[in-house]
């Protein structure tokens, strides 16, 4: 498959950034290598490392074909379409958990609108700190960027061509919480919540308390408006939320506590300080073992059914490999009351690989795919066999549970994860 390099250059401020190493044309093949002019279904992204891969989703037959995909300087973890789905914005560092890293960036593609394939926008603009995190609000014109260590979240102004401007200063200290890990912007573009994961105890360590930093957003500029920590946030580690797409129920993921909780947005714009519900996300929620935690939550675009992920990465020794210790590699399946936003689960489905770290719907509901994020060493009797990072795929079936159609072994590592994929219909 062709592959579009960077080559590091330097800038005047010392930082290492990505730019095109040749004004070549980047040309999307097919996967028997015939030039593809144009796309039969949406655009599927998938990175591996610093390798962001586009597929092609049939959506009839869930399968999935590679065509074409960009390499970064370094790991990407994360990617945001623009509204118009005319361009994508990709964070990528060679930060990781516990370790800050020396080189951030952000960049901007623009997404051909016949075969999905991205070309380089602009310049990427260096970053001082990992993101972990990146959204466009509602109306297209900022970029925010979220980051974990320290604990914060910039803002950049967007061109109407889709290059990224100048960031836009902050007007107050900003709340982040403890652990920064997802910002969202509503419909209303008037209201962002910034998710504080916090962290667990660890040898030495108390928990440190997450919550939800609610802040009234206009025009780019974030001001504090609530901070939402029921129990005054101790064992309560929100990892991602996302909202219902014309309800005032905000659906809110527990990392280490495997639950999900509902908010309502309120007339005001901030949150209610209590979850409405709360609900057990996996099928054996008295039987949790060690290194379970739930992953992201996406709400169908019919508003009717809500996703949640459970990752399962405890090991145990045998015969010097840590192997996998058990528990639970799923997409819980939840249907929502459209008059309360009650959730009740009703299917939690195994991802056939291990860690679904992030996963989409297709922008029509028909397809769910799942990334199982790395490969793992698993026991069988005697016998001890990799389970390799996969993309997972799933038809949405009309009452909302999943049926499972295959998998896709990505070339993935523990070092070099299958961290972040998305799906976008393209304009």
């Amino acid at each position: 498959m062709p592959t579009l390099e960077y080559s590091p250059a330097r800038l005047t401020n010392g930082w290492h950034v990505a730019f095109i190493a040749a004004a070549g044309v980047f040309v999307a093949l097919s996967a028997g290598g015939q030039t593809s002019s144009s796309s039969n279904g949406p655009a599927v992204y998938a990175s591996v490392g610093p390798e962001l891969a586009h597929y092609e989703l049939d959506t009839v037959r869930a399968t999935l074909t590679r065509r074409d995909s960009v390499t970064f300087p370094q790991n990407v973890h994360y990617a945001w379409p623009h509204p118009s789905r005319r361009y994508l914005y990709v964070v990528w560092s060679n930060g990781a958990g516990g370790i800050r890293g020396t080189q951030h960036g952000l960049s901007a593609f623009t997404i051909d609108p016949r075969s999905g394939t991205l070309r380089l926008l602009g310049q990427p603009v260096p970053l001082a700190a990992r993101p972990i995190h990146v959204t466009v609000d509602a109306t297209g014109t900022h970029v925010l960027v979220v980051y974990n260590d320290p604990s914060s979240v910039t803002v950049h102004r967007l061109a109407p061509d889709g290059t990224i401007g100048t960031e836009v200063p902050a007007t107050q200290a900003l709340d982040a919480g403890i652990y920064a890990h997802q910002i969202r912007v509503d419909a209303s573009n008037a209201l962002a919540i910034l998710v504080a994961r916090g962290n667990g105890p660890a040898a030495g360590r108390a928990e440190e308390l997450g919550a939800l930093k609610v802040f009234r957003y206009q025009d780019g500029v974030l001001t504090n408006r609530a901070s939402i920590a029921p129990e005054s946030g101790v064992d309560f580690q929100p990892r991602h939320l996302d909202f219902h797409p014309s309800k005032p129920w905000v659906y809110v993921s527990l990392e280490r506590q495997n639950k999900l909780q509902v908010y309502l947005k309120l007339p005001d714009g901030t949150l209610g300080h209590v979850p409405v519900f709360t609900k057990d996300s996996l099928a054996a929620p008295a039987h949790v073992l060690d290194g379970q935690a739930a992953s992201t939550v996406h709400v169908h675009p019919n508003g009717r059914f809500v996703y949640q992920g459970n990752r399962a990465t405890g090991t145990t020794q045998y015969e010097g490999q840590a192997v996998f210790a058990g528990g639970e590699n799923s997409i819980a399946v939840y249907a929502i009351n459209q008059d309360t936003g009650e959730p009740s689960l009703i299917q939690n489905v195994d991802t056939r690989g291990m860690q679904p770290r992030t996963f989409a719907l297709d922008p029509g509901g028909r397809i769910l795919i799942a990334a199982n994020q790395s490969p793992f060493l698993v026991r069988g009797g005697s016998r001890v066999t990799t389970v390799p990072a996969s993309l997972a795929v799933f038809r949405v079936q009309s009452d909302g549970k999943l049926d499972f159609v295959r998998t896709y072994d990505v070339a993935a590592s523990q070092t070099s994860s299958l961290a972040w994929m998305g799906i976008l219909s393209l304009p």
